[in-house]
This record gives C-alpha cells, structure tokens and sequence, in this order.
C-alpha cells in the first residue's frame, strides 16, 4: 500500500471516529466512581490506522512492523506516536470501534453470495492440551482438512468479492447454525458446499427470498438445476480464494496471541485490510452505465 492510499485510509477512519466517539463515550457504563480520562496521544483513528496497516505491510509479526516501519518511516504521518510497549497497551482501546467500522466496511446485496466458513487454529494440536489463553472459549473442530483447535470465521460475500456479513464461532459449530444469524437482509441466491445441505435450513431461507443452492452429496438422488446456476456453483472458488487472502496477506491467523481481545482486535483489522484492498477477487459481472455490456 502506498502513501496515498495510507492517507484515504486515515481519513476515511477518522470521518469514522468524529462521528462514532460522542455516541460511544456517551452510552458508555460508569463504575459509580470517579477516574481518570485522560486522552492517550495517539487519536482513536490513528490507533486503528496503524492496526489496519500492518495487515497490508507484508510483516509477520507487529512488533518487527512497528519498529522497523511505523516508528521510523511513518513519524510524519504520525507525530506523537509512543513506544512499542505503550502502543500495545493501547490495542484494546480499538477493539469496540472497529467491529463497528468494520460494519460500515460491507458491500451490497447483488443477488448473488456465496457463503463459506474457515479454521482460526490457535495452537497447534500438540500444544492443545497446555493451551491456556482461549480456555473456555476455542474449541477442538474438525473440516476436511482434519482435527483443528480454535474458532471458524463464517463469511459471506457477493460477486464482487466485497463482505457482506461474518460472524465468528467456536470451532465445534456446525456450518448450518449461524446462516439464518447472517441472512436476514440478503436477497436472491446463496452457493454453498456440501457441509450447507439442509432442507430446513433451505426452506427458511427461502421464506425470506434467499435461495441455498449447493452440490448434492454421492448418496443423494440428482436433481434438476438451470444451467446457469451450476455455473455460479462452479464459481464458488471465488469465496476459498477469499479465505486464503485473508490468511496469508491479512494473516487473520496465528499461533502466537497473548489475549483475547488481542486476537479479536487481529481478526477485525484483517477483515477491514481486505475491504480497503483496491483489486479483490471478483466474478466480473458488474454492470458499467458508460459501457453497453458486462465488465469481464
């Protein structure tokens, strides 16, 4: 990413903020007794600009990306930045504001989505049983893949490659629970795997005009389906190859969280990372209003 595109970033995160602190700090529960509130030097909007920033930096880990690239080479952009440690003890300060930007973040019903869900390991299966930090809250889970300990981000996305809605449940969920959760706004047709087939689950969204259309299983009966609709079937690498974005350049995943609103505060500056990515993968159906046809 660019210095132009750090800049669009900030402001569009700081328009964010002047409009978000006053209705946050103003619904925000008192302790009945009186503390200090005193304001950090880094604004809100810079905190999470920094976060986001590091998922489009290409370092690994955030310490190495904030003291070989924020503190010498972005002080312009930022002039009271702290050290790494007091910065750190910032990070939760973020984490309210950008699951609420993150909203602000999502695309627009097409008419076409496509629905998966993904493996957050947080430890290595050997490691699973002197796990301590998500106790109470990962769970042990299996995908085709095999065994694995942690969460699944469950993620849908239109044609455009753009989020539509995402939710996050230990991993022992079943794919199937927390669709309804997801649906409630979207209209038209939702492709999914194998692990999405119910006729429950079908005939509830269908209610609401949302049409579930996976692949049938080997001991299922075949039926019928339009031609065009295999074809958007066959299109739904395009929500796996989001997945793997996600992991390996916004690197929602790894093994080295210390909290839980660490972790939480990593998965949503990833998501946002992606939605600012300016080419994302795409099934090129858009309508241009300057152009008589599709844009392939």
């Amino acid at each position: 990413m660019n210095e132009l595109q750090l800049t669009a970033m900030f402001c569009d995160i700081d328009d964010f903020c002047k409009r978000f602190e006053p209705i946050y700090h103003r619904h925000l529960l008192q302790a009945g007794h009186r503390h200090r509130s005193r304001q950090p030097a880094l604004a809100l909007s810079e905190i999470m600009t920094i976060l986001v920033y590091f998922h489009q930096s290409h370092y690994r880990t955030f310490k190495h990306y904030y003291m070989d690239c924020v503190l010498p080479r972005l002080r312009l952009y930022f002039p009271t930045l702290v050290s790494y440690t007091r910065f750190v003890e910032l990070i939760p300060r973020a984490l309210v504001p950008l699951c609420c930007y993150l909203h602000t973040r999502k695309g627009h019903c097409t008419g076409i989505a496509f629905i998966d869900s993904t493996p957050l390991r947080v430890c290595h299966n050997r490691r699973i049983a002197s796990h301590k930090v998500f106790a109470g809250w990962a769970t042990r889970g299996k995908t085709s893949m095999g065994w694995f300990y942690g969460f699944k981000l469950h993620v849908i996305v239109n044609d455009a490659g753009e989020l539509l809605a995402f939710c996050l449940t230990p991993g022992h969920v079943d794919d199937r629970k927390p669709v309804p959760m997801l649906t409630p706004r979207l209209l038209g047709q939702l492709f999914g795997d194998r692990g999405y087939i119910s006729q429950a689950l079908h005939d509830t969204l269908l209610a609401q005009g949302l049409e579930l259309l996976t692949k049938i299983r080997k001991n299922m009966k075949n039926r019928l389906m339009r031609w065009w609709d295999k074809v958007l079937l066959r299109k739904r690498v395009l929500i796996e190859t989001i997945n793997d974005q996600l992991k390996n350049i916004s690197q929602i995943e790894h093994t080295r969280h210390r909290s839980v609103p660490g972790f939480m505060v990593n998965l949503l500056c990833g998501l946002v990372a992606y939605s600012f990515q300016p080419k994302k993968p795409s099934l090129g159906l858009r309508y241009d209003s300057r152009l008589p046809g599709l844009i392939m």
